[in-house]
């Protein structure tokens, strides 16, 4: 497995052991981590902690060069929020775990040039799959429905 995937799979474990949901991300430059996070939207009350939006934070105030040569990585297909802050701060390429559980606007991503690539983490599916099913109401709230 990629270690910078596996990376993002600990932060959702580590999302998931404080109550919250298991998504996690990384944020790589020149083959080194500069920011990891995980939806936190239920362990802080906050609507737009999910975890690639925690990772960018973790990451501080990057310059737009640097941006423009990381790869994020993320557990989950990123959700219409996250790719806006993917196009945003022009990350050109993200590797998504799984998008079996939810796919986010990936098409879109493609057209405005960003490398996506979706590794179908048997483990990032797994993850998902049992929160889903133990919790459902929290999941569509995440999600918006």
């Amino acid at each position: 497995m990629d270690t910078f995937l596996a990376a993002a799979i600990e932060e959702a474990k580590k999302g998931l052991a404080t109550g919250g949901i298991p998504i996690g991300s990384v944020l790589v430059l020149e083959g080194a981590i500069v920011g990891r996070g995980h939806n936190q939207r239920v362990q802080k009350r906050s609507p737009i902690l999910h975890a690639e939006m925690d990772c960018l934070n973790s990451a501080g105030r990057l310059s737009a060069a640097d941006y423009r040569r990381t790869t994020l990585y993320s557990t989950l297909s990123p959700c219409d929020m996250c790719s806006g802050a993917i196009l945003l701060y022009h990350i050109p390429r993200v590797i998504a775990g799984e998008n079996r559980t939810f796919r986010g606007p990936e098409n879109y991503l493609r057209s405005r040039g960003v490398q996506l690539e979706v590794a179908d983490d048997p483990d990032c599916v797994r993850l998902m799959r049992e929160f889903i099913e133990s919790n459902p109401a929290l999941w569509n709230e995440d999600i918006g429905v």
